[in-house]
């Protein structure tokens, strides 16, 4: 099943959707998004989302001239269109795109005072059972992640070329994921997602400022963790800690937590997923299943 796509509130299914090529989101890669997934039909942590959003967007001084409800809407009228609310039975990916918009061949922001937005949703497909239950190797590469003061990790931005050349990297050494450095040679994040190691019963995780995006699902393991008596906390990491780990995994908003059992040709710990991760991921979905079902109930009294 294709996606479907909404531009500037008007819902195409893909192949006929576009978006002007004088669009600064397209000429210049000046914009933001936020991806998500649904449980139960419910966009999932809809509010973080949206904070980061418009964090990124103001860091661009990039404007989102919808309110959350508004983008609620957006997201529930193209999920409707593609067939996937919640009575549907299938769980939806959704993509918000906030670009510049459409102007002149310039850097000047006065130029495209009309901000595009648009929202692709399709049938979340989730990883395959064998990447839970085996575990995946990634691929340490050598390129860096941006400086923050040049593209700072912190905005998510469509500008995703540093994360696309790291991805390509890891493809051909045969990786899951890529594993990226910061400038000082400290674990930064993955290409897509976030990183984790364990040591002795502790979930470690790069702190922001090792030049990372925050990532939902990141901030969300520290919640999950708390519940089920897992210490969960940041540490600056470096390679020998991702080597000499008893554990390590990636989280994500569409992949949830996936267990990390080799880094190139190298096995971390016993060279299958551990407790610690296997826990997290079990309480991360049942996390996630409550919240949901509640919100589901809240929007039917």
């Amino acid at each position: 099943m294709g996606a479907t796509v909404n531009v500037n509130g008007r819902v195409f299914d893909q192949e006929h959707a576009v978006i002007s090529v004088f669009d600064h989101g397209f000429l210049y890669g000046e914009g933001v998004y936020e991806t998500l997934r649904t449980y139960n039909g419910q966009p999932f942590l809809f509010e973080r989302h949206m904070r980061r959003l418009r964090t990124s967007a103001g860091m661009l001084e990039l404007s989102v001239p919808l309110t959350n409800d508004q983008i609620d809407t957006r997201f529930r009228e193209t999920m409707r269109t593609a067939g996937l609310l919640e009575s549907s039975g299938r769980e939806a990916y959704i993509r918000i795109l906030v670009t510049r918009g459409i102007g002149e061949l310039t850097y000047d922001p006065a130029a495209t005072p009309n901000p595009s937005i648009v929202v692709i949703v399709k049938p979340h497909v989730d990883p395959s059972r064998e990447v839970f239950e085996r575990g995946v190797t990634v691929a340490l590469v050598p390129i860096v992640r941006n400086h923050p003061g040049s593209v700072n990790p912190l905005i998510k931005s469509n500008n995703l070329l540093n994360n696309a050349l790291a991805m390509q990297e890891a493809f051909r050494r045969g990786g899951f994921e890529g594993v990226m450095r910061n400038y000082k040679g400290e674990l930064a994040e993955c290409t897509q997602s976030n990183l984790f190691v364990v040591k002795d019963g502790a979930a470690l995780t790069p702190p922001i400022d090792a030049g990372l995006l925050p990532g939902i699902t990141r901030a969300f393991l520290f919640e999950v963790g708390a519940e089920a008596g897992i210490p969960v906390r940041e540490a600056v990491l470096r390679d020998a800690d991702l080597f000499g780990a008893d554990e390590s995994f990636l989280t994500s908003t569409t992949r949830e937590v996936v267990p990390i059992v080799q880094v190139d040709d190298r096995k971390i710990g016993a060279g299958i997923p551990g407790p610690v991760t296997l826990a997290l991921l079990d309480g991360y979905r049942r996390k996630a299943q409550s919240l949901t079902h509640a919100r589901n109930a809240a929007l039917k009294t």
